[in-house]
Formats: C-alpha cells, structure tokens, sequence
C-alpha cells in the first residue's frame, strides 16, 4: 500500500533547474534511502515532501490519514521547558486521554454517581470505551517509551528536568530527533540523522528504526547506516531520480551493473548504426536496391537511440604522500591523563603507534577524543603522565573544526600563504583535485560552504607531505563521492594514522587498529570497525555464560552457547545413540541447500524486476498496473523469506552432517 507518491517534480532557483523530474513512491514498511552528492538537490526534494516549499510543477501525494515527521519541525524549541517535557510533548494525546481517564474513576468513586445506576452506567460506558482506545494506542507504555528514546539518544534520567536552553546546539539537534521518534509518524524522514551522535547511539537508532512499524525516508552521507536501515535506495542526479531494490551497497552494485550493460547495448547500437548508415550510402541511388536502401532509412528514423554513458561525475583527486618516512616507533603513550585544567576526561591512557598502523578512536561523545589529539599535537597540556614522539616523524593536522582558516583570504590565496615557494600553476592544480577550478580558487574562505571548507583542508593537508596523519572526523561534511576518494588515497597512503570518526563505513575500509576511549583509559583492538565489533559481542557473551554458570542459574540459550564450545565427546551426552552418517546423506544436504540458494537467488532476480516494473508504472501513474505489481511484490517478498530461512536451516544441517561425518573419520 502506497504512503506517499512523488510524481515528475521540477523545481528552479533563479532559472537554475534543482529537480528536473523528480519521482518516488514510498510503501508501508519501506525504509528507502536517498542519495546524491552534495547540491544534487535532496534537502530540496525532502522539503518539498514535508510541505515546507511547493514544487514549480509535479505533486506530492499522500494516503489519507498519513502523518509525516521531519526534525526540523522541532529546531526551534522553547527553552523555558525541560527536556522529557519537550519530548513527551509528542505524546500529549496520550497524556490527556490518562488524565481524563483518571478525572471518570474520580466520578465512579463519587457515591452520588455510584448510586444514580444511570448516570454511573454512563461514565463506565465513557471509562470503557477510552481505556481501550488508551490501550490500543499504547497508552500503558507512553512514559517508558520516552524514556526509552531518550535514553537511546544519550539523554539519561538526571538529564530530564535541565531546561533546553541549557543544551548545547548539538544537545538541541539530538532531542529534536528524539522528539520526532516519539511522534511515531506514519512516514518518518530523516535528513542526516546520524550527525552529532557516537558509534553507540548509532547502533541504538539503527535497532530502533529496524523496529519502527511505519514507513522511513532518510537522506544521509553514512553508508553503515543506510546498509543498515534502508531497503529501498532512489538516487537523486542531475535532478532525476532513479530507484533501486535493496541497501545502498545493493544500489551500487545495481548502478555498476546498469552501467556496464548500458556501455555494451549503447556501443552494439552504434555498430548496428554504422552499418545501416552505409547500407543506405551504398544503395540509396541503385534502381534495383533503392527500396530496401529506403527501408534501412526509415528503421535508422524509427530506432530508439540509446544514449550514450556519461562519465564519471567530477570527483575528488587526493594523493598523499610523505617526503620521508618515519621510524618504526611514531608514538609511545604512558600513564597519560587528559581533559582542561583540573577537570580530567580520562586517565591512564596507554597506547603504542607504529609506522604504518591506522588507528580509529572511538568513544561516547565528551569522551574527550579531540582533546587527546590535541593533547599529542601540544596543544593542550596533558594533565598527567607522557607520551614521547619518534624518530622523523614529521605529523599533519586535519582538525574538524577548521579552526586554522582564515577567514580573510581566498582558496588560492590561503595555499598559497603556506607554500611560498610553489608556483601559481602547481597550486591551481592542485586545488583543481579538489574541484576548486577557474574562478573557484578566487573565492573567499568565509564564502566556502562546509564541503568546500573540508576540501580546502585536504588540500592543505595534502601538501604538507607528511608521514604521520591526525585526523579528527575527516569525512564530516563530505559527500559519497569524496568519502570514497579519501578512503582510496588513505589506503596507499605509506604513513600512520591516528583518526577519530563516527563514520563506521569509513573505519570499516581504513583501521587496521581500534583505540576505545573510556574515563579509565583506552583498550586496543586489532582490526577494523567489524571486528571490534564481533570481539565486544564474544567478550560479552562470555561475560553473560560465566556470570550465569558462577550463579547457578544458567538458562537453556546459555548452555545451549556454551555446549557449541564443548568438545565433541562433551556435547555426546544426550540420551540417544549417535546416528551413523553416511556420504548420501551430506549429499543431500548440499542438494537442499544449493536448492534453496537458488530458490532465494530466483526471487531477488523477481523482486528487483518487479519494483522496476512498478517504478515505471508509478511514473506513468498506472494505479491499476501498480496495485497489481504491489500485490506481486509482497508475494515475492514472503517466497523470499521462506526461502531464506530454509536455507539457513538447511545450511546448518549440512554443517552439523559435515562435523560429525569428520569426527567418525578422525
């Protein structure tokens, strides 16, 4: 069931075309994620869904009785409330229907109306009838649910009765989306929700919104996140969008796919092309031959050209390098405390960094991880212990909040301040890789817009050539496109890094280490983002199982865990005889589990035909054709499911076969 639709929506700033035919459709339960570079056009599209501007052409429709939420609606808060009364304020209905359910058990307790039969029929029969409306809107569990959201977004109990205007702006952005969860709209939309919140409050939102019973529409830069979340990816370029099944690494796959198939249907038409244009050359002018000749004419008139594939969008080129190479210890850390004055934000700190090591910092915001960068660049003073930096290591600054520019001089002027030796040409070209061209490079600083500032700091950063990179929320205020030139020019890069980022996608792609900074200190783990993550996940569940067996009362789930560990002589114990496995019966389990990978691998090929088919029905507004494809879609959606969950079983059938067939051979 349909949502919301966007049909053919155009919108113009002072003649220059933002949305050019702009369309989209957003089905119950749909998470969709929308993506473009920055300027493509999104915010713009997303406020004109949520009735904040009007198209020039194009509308915007909606099921009836379908609410749409948006932060922004919630920027401007009053500061005169507290903070759970400003969320709770999403729940206000709920609110009063409690008090007016109280206000009638005050009237039944009333002995004039208890002894009127009549009239305290009556209130029982109001009393009744909104308890269960209460009921059915949740109303038992509203407090929790504020809470709950609250909590999630880093607002804990003893923040609950501050006054908003104590928050800092990055506090006010924070409870306005947990104002908007509270809401509970039918069509949430979400535009950049991940700024401003740590990798714990991430994954927090994350699990809420895979939970959340209505529709999503989210524009974000955080491929983690839209991996995560969405299912449904629509690309806004050049003012088109273009819909895809699946998250975003789904949509790039699909994208890179349409592509290549696009470059080989476009070069065979040339060919086909070629072909007929010297048919009818060679022949037009024959007697005998002119009327075929004239046919291949009016087939050369009639075809339908294929264009031709646009190249790749101008992109960020960024190539660091270092002019010489550092020794093998960069950094030692000892005993280290931080924080400003005698406030410490966390002590005994240790760490090592050695050459080549790429190491992402992470922790709860406040934490004081820029502190600790800044502690190492000096600074900041530590506020106890030390640290001591290696041999020719030679470190550039990447600092996120772009404190070091200066405000009074243009792009090229800034650069060139710093590198008086380099001529005007190497420094337009090398601003050129960071898509400052032409008259760009005479722009002034306190003009640029926070991408272009952070392309400029690249830039700068670039240039230094050193062989050891700090580098505090480098993808901040970049687009895709950039985000991945970094990460490519990160990984070649032959220097250390030591980086802070909330970007899990990023620190995926880079870290070789991850550095968790706590009020006690900071633990190492090797690896990226994913396997930081699985180790935590092992730690605890280890944690829970001998908590548990220290107890005594450990449940059936965490024996069933901890017997997965045990030996196979251990996990023997059960009361019937061990089967004897047979070579046919491995057989057919791969059998069953090769059908079912196919079986799922058929209904996404299904699926992601038919959400094009419906896709192009709702371009041409075909409500009959795109009832009928919804109903088909749903279908295939629950074959794929089954499918799913067969394999699965299936899967861990053969693997149990395969275990036992090796410890009757060994």
């Amino acid at each position: 069931m349909i949502v919301l639709q966007v049909s053919h929506l155009k919108k113009s700033y002072d003649t220059v075309d933002v949305l050019h035919d702009a369309s989209l459709i957003v089905r119950v339960g749909d998470r969709v994620g929308l993506v473009g570079g920055n300027g493509a056009g999104k915010s713009t599209l997303v406020r004109i869904i949520t009735g904040e501007e009007e198209p020039d052409a194009g509308q915007v429709t909606t099921r009836e009785g379908t609410t749409i939420g948006y932060v922004s609606q919630f920027v401007d808060t009053p500061d005169d409330v507290t903070v759970y009364a400003f969320v709770a304020k999403a729940r206000e209905h709920l609110e009063n229907m409690e008090r007016e359910l109280r206000r009638l058990e005050i009237q039944m307790a009333d002995p004039a109306v208890y002894e009127d039969a009549d009239r305290f029929e009556q209130v029982s029969r109001q009393y009744d009838d909104l308890t269960r409306k209460f009921n059915d809107a949740g109303g038992y569990a509203w407090q929790a649910d504020i809470r709950r959201v609250l909590a999630g977004l880093q607002f804990p109990s003893e923040m609950h009765q501050r006054s908003v205007s104590s928050l800092s702006g990055g506090q006010k952005t924070r409870l306005s989306l947990a104002r908007l969860l509270a809401t509970q709209p039918t069509l949430l939309v979400l535009d950049e929700p991940t700024n401003y919140l740590d990798t714990e409050t991430l994954t927090w939102l994350e699990q809420f919104l895979k939970g959340y019973q209505g529709s999503i529409l989210v524009v974000s830069h955080d491929r983690y996140f839209l991996d995560e979340v969405t299912n449904q990816t629509v690309e806004l370029e050049n003012g088109v969008t273009t819909s895809y099944t699946g998250n975003y690494d789904s949509y790039m796959e699909q994208k890179e796919a349409a592509k290549i198939l696009q470059a080989k249907q476009f070069m065979h038409q040339q060919e086909e092309i070629a072909n007929l244009e010297m048919f009818v050359a060679k022949n037009l002018a024959r007697a005998s031959t002119t009327k075929r000749a004239q046919s291949r004419r009016k087939m050369l008139e009639r075809m339908e050209r294929i264009e031709k594939p646009t190249g790749e969008a101008a992109r960020v080129h960024l190539a660091l390098s270092a002019d010489r190479p550092s020794g093998r210890d960069v950094l030692q850390v000892q005993d280290l405390s931080i924080g400003y004055g005698q406030t410490v934000l966390s002590k005994n700190i240790n760490f090592r960094l050695e050459r080549g090591m790429r190491m992402a910092i992470l922790g709860p915001n406040g934490m004081g991880k820029s502190t600790l960068l800044k502690t190492l660049l000096r600074q900041l003073p530590p506020v106890s212990g030390h640290f001591v930096v290696g041999q020719h290591v030679q470190i550039g600054y990447y600092d996120q909040e772009q404190s070091d520019l200066d405000e009074s001089k243009t792009v090229l002027g800034h650069v060139w301040d710093e590198h008086p030796a380099m001529d005007r040409t190497t420094l337009r070209s090398a601003l050129a890789q960071f898509l400052f061209r032409g008259d760009d490079v005479e722009k002034p600083v306190s003009g640029l817009s926070g991408g272009e500032r952070s392309r400029l700091n690249l830039c700068r950063l670039m240039l230094q050539r050193a062989n050891t990179l700090f580098m505090d929320e480098p993808t901040n205020h970049l687009d895709i496109p950039s985000k991945e030139a970094l990460e490519d020019s990160l990984l070649d890069y032959d220097g250390t890094l030591l980086f802070i980022s909330h970007d899990r996608y990023f620190i995926d792609a880079i870290a070789t280490h991850v550095g968790v900074l706590s009020a006690d200190g900071l633990t190492l783990y090797i690896g990226n983002y994913t396997d930081y993550r699985e180790k935590v996940a092992e730690n605890e569940r280890m944690a829970a199982i001998e908590a548990a067996e220290s107890s005594g009362q450990s449940s059936s789930v965490l024996k069933a865990e901890r017997g997965a560990k045990d030996t196979a002589t251990n996990a023997g114990t059960a009361a019937s005889p061990r089967r004897r496995i047979r070579s046919s019966d491995v057989r057919k389990a791969q059998e069953a589990v090769t059908k079912w990978e196919n079986a799922a691998a058929d209904c996404e090929h299904a699926l992601e035909a038919t959400a094009t088919l419906l896709s192009e029905a709702a371009q041409q507004q075909d409500l009959e054709r795109i009832y009928a494809l919804e109903a088909k879609l749903q279908e295939l959606q629950d074959e794929h499911e089954k499918a799913l969950e067969s394999w699965e079983q299936a899967s861990i059938e053969l693997e149990q076969l395969q275990s036992e067939l090796e410890q009757e051979n060994g």
